[in-house]
C-alpha cells in the first residue's frame, strides 16, 4: 500500500517527465529531467517508509497484548 505522499511524488515525477518530452528548449528540458529525478528519489524514500511502517504494524500485531 502506498501513502498519499508516495503517490503525489510519483505523479510529480511523471508530470515533469511529460513536460520535458514536449519542451523544445534543451536547458529547460534538462532542468525538468533533474526535477523528475528528484521526485523519483522522494518517491523511493516514501515507499521505503511505507514498507517499514507496514512491517512495524505487522510486528506489533504479532506480539502478545500485555495490559499495564
Amino acid at each position: 500500500m502506498t501513502s498519499n505522499s508516495t503517490h503525489f511524488y510519483q505523479l510529480q515525477a511523471e508530470q515533469a517527465r511529460d513536460k520535458a518530452r514536449s519542451e523544445p528548449l534543451k536547458n529547460v528540458r534538462e532542468n525538468l529531467d533533474r526535477c523528475a529525478a528528484a521526485w523519483d528519489v522522494l518517491a523511493a524514500r516514501s515507499m521505503r517508509s511505507d514498507e517499514l511502517r507496514a512491517k512495524e504494524a505487522e510486528r506489533k500485531l504479532q506480539e502478545p497484548f500485555l495490559p499495564r
